[in-house]
C-alpha cells in the first residue's frame, strides 16, 4: 500500500509537472461612462477579459478606449455649455484663435453692425454740422456786406442836338417828329473791402410825362473792391413821334434855341456780388429818377444833376 500511494503521488507530480504552468490571473480595471449605459459595460468587460482578448500589452489603447474618452469630452463639454455659457464662449473663441481659424470674421458679425450704424451717426452729424456751419458762416458774410451799398451819384447831362420836323408814324399818321442827342455821366463807388460788384442798368429813358422821347443803355461791368469810376451813356431818340404830345415845340421849329422843356431821367442799377463762389450773392438795387430841363440855348453845355436827382435803395 506504500508502494501504491507513492506510486499516485509520483504520477501526480509527473502530471503536474507536464501540464503547463498557469499565468496569474490579470486584474480587472473598470471605467465607467457619463452614459452608464449597460452595453459600454459589457463592451467594457468582454475587452478586458484575458481570453477574449490576446495577451497584449497595450490592450488600453484599444478603440473602445478612445470611444469611453470622446463620450467623456461631449459630456464634459455639454455640462460646460449649460452651466457657464460666458465661459463657453471664450473657450469656443480661443480655441478658434490658437487653431487659426477666421476669428476676424467673427468679430466682424458680431461689431460690425454696431460699427455701421456708429459710422453712419458720425457721418451724419458730421453733415449737418458742415451744413449749420456754412450757413450761419453764409449769413454772416452776407450781413458784413449789407451796409456796403455802392455809392452812384448822377454827375451831369449833356444835350448835345434836338430837332422837330414833319413826318409821318410807322401807319404813316402825319405828327411831328422829334430827334434827340444826349450824354449821361454817372459817378459809381464800390466802397466793399473784401468784395467786387457786377453792375448792370435798366434802359435810361427820358420822359416828357408820359412820352418817352429818349433811350440809351449802359454797358455792363465789373467794379473791385473799393474802386470807383465814371460811367459815361448815350441817351437818345431818332424821329419819334410827338403826336401833340409836346406843345412846346409844335410851334417852334424855327426858334429852337428859346425853348426849354422839362424831362426826367428814369433807370435803375443793379449791383451784384459773388461771395464763395456764387453760394452767396448780395444784390443792391438803386432806382434813380433826375429832373432835367432842355433848354435850347444850352445844347453842348454841361448840366449838374447833383443835387437834381433822387435815389431810392
Amino acid at each position: 500500500m506504500g508502494v501504491a500511494m507513492h506510486a499516485k503521488s509520483d504520477s501526480d507530480t509527473s502530471i503536474d509537472a507536464s501540464s503547463p504552468p498557469r499565468s496569474p490571473r490579470r486584474t480587472l480595471y473598470y471605467v465607467q461612462s457619463p452614459s452608464h449605459s449597460h452595453h459600454d459595460a459589457e463592451k467594457m468587460s468582454y475587452a478586458s477579459s484575458p481570453f477574449a482578448s490576446p495577451p497584449h500589452p497595450h490592450y488600453h489603447c484599444s478603440p473602445i478606449h478612445h470611444s469611453r474618452e470622446s463620450s467623456t469630452s461631449r459630456f464634459s463639454a455639454a455640462a460646460l455649455k449649460l452651466n457657464h455659457p460666458a465661459t463657453w464662449k471664450r473657450l469656443q473663441h480661443r480655441r478658434h484663435h490658437d487653431g487659426g481659424e477666421d476669428d476676424g470674421e467673427e468679430d466682424d458679425d458680431e461689431l460690425g453692425p454696431g460699427r455701421g450704424s456708429a459710422m453712419r451717426f458720425y457721418v451724419v452729424c458730421f453733415v449737418l454740422s458742415f451744413v449749420v456751419l456754412f450757413t450761419v458762416f453764409s449769413l454772416i458774410l452776407w450781413a458784413a456786406s449789407a451796409p456796403y451799398q455802392p455809392k452812384i451819384f448822377v454827375q451831369g447831362m449833356v444835350f448835345q442836338s434836338f430837332n422837330t420836323q414833319a413826318g409821318m408814324d410807322d401807319s404813316g399818321v402825319p405828327t411831328d417828329m422829334l430827334t434827340l442827342n444826349s450824354t449821361v455821366r454817372i459817378f459809381y463807388r464800390n466802397p466793399a473791402t473784401f468784395f467786387g460788384v457786377h453792375v448792370t442798368s435798366t434802359p435810361l429813358e427820358l420822359h416828357y410825362y408820359q412820352l418817352k422821347v429818349a433811350t440809351g443803355y449802359m454797358k455792363k461791368f465789373y467794379q473791385s473792391r473799393k474802386s470807383q469810376r465814371v460811367v459815361v451813356t448815350v441817351v437818345s431818340g431818332n424821329q419819334v413821334p410827338l403826336y401833340g404830345g409836346i406843345p412846346l415845340l409844335s410851334g417852334a421849329k424855327d426858334h429852337l434855341e428859346s425853348v426849354s422843356v422839362p424831362l426826367n431821367l428814369t433807370f435803375v442799377m443793379r449791383s451784384r456780388a459773388y461771395i464763395l463762389g456764387r453760394l452767396v450773392k448780395p444784390k443792391f438795387y438803386s432806382s434813380i429818377t433826375c429832373q432835367v430841363t432842355l433848354e435850347g440855348n444850352r445844347l453842348g453845355k454841361h448840366l449838374n444833376l447833383a443835387n437834381s436827382c433822387i435815389h431810392k435803395e
